[in-house]
């Protein structure tokens, strides 16, 4: 094929820059450079581009260079899963280094309506922020020039009077350091940009994300992992005006900055936040033109949900901006512009990152200004707002209680327990574990965003998920309270030190009849498992019970017994008394058998089998899906399972476990032999877990009767505008919505819920079709299911009334299938029991669907 004359340049300019690898091909002109600081070279051994660098390098030359300069200081600010270093270098004048608490105390005041800031004075703040997926690597090689030039560059000293940087040259080490290795050891010497070299084909899961296979980029806002906490931690602390995001796209693609499209903005985010994006972007288009490279803005994305890098800042008074620059994958590849080298695309990254510091630089009280008025104009809105308060809370749990609120209070937000248990509008709430968030807080939007739910928007399209509700994510009760309620409030005000969760115990005494356990409690299952891994003989009530003093204990309760662990009465106790402590459950001793209800001997107490757990990974699974169960077994319940790539999956290799976890994703690879020994291990009495595409996969080899929906098609039109066809077929997609469901509190899946009442999470368009057995379908949507979010038309009658969860049986097996995600992104508490009474009580499922 023929190139153009356009992409024969662009090529010549790519092999040109990868030929030239120096400082000079990055640096920008008019600038001398400090000799006594390292450059990249002299540390690492390689130019710039010329390796990936690894996240130890990355980290070795920042502290070098920070060494080295009395501009910088370097801080440890956290340790990710697989214990990287998160690091920041703080950069400005030495004088201003000698007052970093000064300056960090004088921000805060910009968060308070009527306190005085000297906007004059003040230094504008900017965080720049690195390649939060690990394989855009473009963004972390161009934080070594930026470390670089803002430390020996003569001619910004007095620049830095005014100004702080803050940089954080990888937001996601394990990924970044997975990725490194991967394109580096692919690496020829002689290259030749071919798209099939395995060096732009990574193996599963790849390196976007981190330890536990999730995307870091939609974790700001719930953050549920250790990253996240520690850079949000360092957001709170400086308040940046301006949130810089590194990121890559496609190799096909040019370079992006924003703002995105216009339509497509939070109501939340003010007009003034896309004016001073707008304004800052014409230093970027400035910049880029210079070098010559191409670039675009105010399409493709979007600044809706909260959760991003560069859309986090936007409901605080900061102004977030993504950069999207055309990825190379690796050193040199092809592409529809010719061949892109990786030099080039840091070049663009870099370039990008110096319009930025000369934006800042010269809106400086106009960055100020804006924070200042963006929080003197919430008071107005707070004392316009009927809802004063929200109150959130739940009857039955400690856990998802306080794990909200722990949210919550990482975001400087105030949050207050209870002294006294209230009743509003007829609905109770519990003292131990009921919070209330007031409204008349500086972070007052960002509260909005994360209780109110929304369900009109200017725009159908949305990068990411349109609700995120998080009452109804954790399934608490809660609600808007007005100031003569929440004046009636006797409360206390918490903190990230002082809230915690109580440790369990035993209720009664050594030599009890049996020990008993509610599973209402979150964290229900992790003592389960420790209770069945000291070899203890653990049972499920299918039925309720009540003890002569009265108590009563709901169907999915658990009967403890000493099993074959061969302990002695104290001992036991003891050991009891440690695994109810550290799984901050209470278990209860029982005098006798003689019960209400059930009798403690009864056949419809049912033995339980440990859990053996083998999760499904690689070949097309979904790695985010897989991710998200992985980290809820090894993190939050401390569930030892196997991670088991599909190609083993044969033979007796599943003899060694009872139950599957088959997350969604596309399972061609197992092949009809794959399905029969599925279908035979299930038949053997084996628990199968199947979501998505591992449902369609199961009903196409007829493993399981699953039927599925199609959405409904409008009528045809003979034509339609072209313009409008990317839009309108997007607008079909179901990013992430919120959606009501009715629980069958009498089946072993919804064991522990009190409330038939649920809201579920779902992000695609595979709708089930509920099982002919009424028997089978504990979890059905209602006939008005969107909760919160957008949903297109076309799509509600694929959800009204059908199948959220579904059994099938075969043999002596059950295979539970799942429609939405019970886990999602780590902060959908409220579901996580549904996935976890599968994996538990599927064992004694009764009547479910038989082939």
């Amino acid at each position: 094929m023929k190139r153009s004359l356009f992409s024969l340049i662009l090529s010549f300019f790519a092999l040109c820059s990868y030929a030239q690898v120096d400082l000079s091909y990055y640096l920008p002109a008019g600038y001398t450079y400090d000799e006594s600081i390292p450059t990249p070279k002299e540390v690492l051994g390689y130019e710039v581009g010329e390796w990936h660098v690894s996240h130890d390098q990355l980290v070795m030359y920042m502290k070098a260079v920070a060494e080295a300069s009395d501009r910088m200081t370097f801080e440890e600010t956290g340790r990710t899963y697989e214990k990287r270093p998160q690091v920041l270098l703080t950069i400005t004048s030495p004088s201003n280094l000698t007052k970093i608490d000064q300056i960090k105390a004088d921000r805060k005041n910009l968060r308070i309506a009527g306190a005085s800031a000297d906007i004059a004075n003040m230094p504008v703040v900017m965080f720049m922020g690195y390649s939060v997926h690990g394989n855009e690597p473009s963004g972390a090689n161009a934080s070594l020039l930026a470390a670089y030039h803002f430390a020996a560059a003569k001619e910004i000293a007095g620049d830095l009077e005014n100004m702080v940087l803050l940089l954080d040259p990888a937001i996601n080490p394990d990924g970044l350091n997975r990725f490194a290795s991967w394109v580096n050891t692919h690496k020829s010497y002689n290259m030749n940009g071919d798209p099939n070299n395995a060096e732009f084909n990574e193996a599963w899961p790849r390196g976007r994300t981190n330890h536990y296979w999730f995307d870091l980029n939609r974790d700001w806002l719930p953050v549920q992992h250790p990253e996240s906490r520690n850079r949000v931690r360092v957001f709170q602390e400086w308040l940046p005006n301006i949130h810089l995001d590194f990121h890559e796209m496609g190799t096909n693609s040019t370079f992006f900055f924003q703002p995105g499209v216009p339509a497509r903005m939070h109501p939340l985010t003010p007009e003034k936040n896309f004016e001073l994006t707008k304004k800052i972007g014409t230093y970027h288009a400035k910049a880029l033109d210079q070098i010559g490279s191409l670039y675009y803005n105010q399409e493709n994305y979007d600044d809706y949900y909260y959760g991003k890098g560069s859309t986090y800042p936007d409901v605080q008074g900061s102004i977030g901006i993504l950069f999207e620059q055309a990825s190379s994958r690796g050193h040199l590849q092809e592409s529809v512009n010719g061949m892109l080298s990786f030099p080039f695309t840091i070049r663009n990254q870099f370039t990008a990152n110096l319009s930025s510091f000369q934006a800042a630089k010269e809106m400086r009280q106009e960055l100020n200004q804006f924070m200042k008025d963006f929080y003197s104009d919430i008071q107005k809105e707070v004392d316009a707002d009927v809802n004063k308060a929200y109150i959130f809370g739940s009857k039955e749990d400690d856990a998802r209680s306080y794990h909200l609120a722990d949210l919550i209070l990482q975001h400087d937000i105030k949050v207050f327990s209870l002294n006294d248990d209230i009743t509003v509008n007829g609905e109770e709430f519990n003292k131990e574990n009921s919070y209330i968030v007031p409204a008349d807080q500086p972070q007052y939007r960002l509260i909005k965003a994360m209780f109110e739910t929304r369900n009109t928007f200017n725009d159908s399209l949305f990068y990411d998920i349109s609700a995120w509700t998080y009452p109804m994510a954790f399934n608490l009760d809660y609600m808007a309270l007005n100031s003569q309620i929440l004046n009636l409030a006797s409360v206390n005000e918490i903190s990230k030190s002082s809230i915690a969760l109580a440790p369990g115990k035993v209720i009664g005494e050594a030599g009890a009849y049996q020990y008993a356990m509610e599973w209402t409690d979150y964290y229900a299952p992790k003592a389960a498992f420790k209770l069945m891994n000291a070899d203890f003989q653990v049972r499920v009530a299918t039925g309720e019970f009540t003890t002569a003093d009265g108590k009563t204990f709901g169907r999915g309760s658990l009967l403890i017994g000493k099993g074959e662990s061969g302990l002695d009465d104290q001992a036991f106790f003891n050991k009891l008394s440690e695994i109810a402590s550290v799984s901050t459950v209470d278990i209860y001793g029982l005098t006798s058998g003689y019960t209400g209800g059930l009798n403690i001997g009864s056949p419809n107490i049912m033995a339980l089998d440990k859990p053996e757990i083998a999760l499904l990974i690689e070949g097309g699974v979904d790695s985010y899906e897989a991710g998200e169960i992985w980290h809820l077994l090894d993190q939050r319940f401390e569930i030892p399972i196997t991670l088991l790539p599909m190609d083993n999956i044969g033979g007796s290799t599943l003899d060694r476990y009872n139950v599957i976890l088959m997350p969604d994703g596309r399972y061609n690879g197992l092949g009809k032999s794959g399905a029969a020994t599925l279908r035979s291990w299930v038949s053997s009495g084996g628990t199968l877990l199947a979501k998505g595409g591992a449902l369609q996969f199961l009903a196409q080899n007829e493993v399981a009767d699953f039927k599925f929906r199609d959405r409904a098609e409008p009528e045809k039109s003979l034509q339609k505008s072209y313009a409008d066809y990317e839009n309108e077929s997007g607008a079909k997609v179901t990013g992430g919505a919120i959606f009501n469901a009715t629980l069958d509190l009498t089946h072993p899946i919804g064991y522990g819920y009190l409330n038939s009442d649920i809201h579920t999470f779902r992000n695609d368009n595979l709708f089930m079709e509920p099982s002919d057995n009424p028997y089978a379908n504990p979890l059905v949507y209602t006939d008005q299911p969107l909760a919160s979010g957008y949903l297109h038309p076309s799509n509600l009658p694929g959800i009204q009334n059908g199948s959220v969860i579904q059994v099938s049986g075969i043999g002596r097996g059950r295979i539970v299938a799942f429609a939405d995600n019970m886990n999602f992104r780590a902060f959908w508490f409220g579901t996580n029991k549904l996935y976890m009474n599968a994996i538990f009580f599927g064992q004694v499922i009764q009547g479910g669907t038989t082939r």
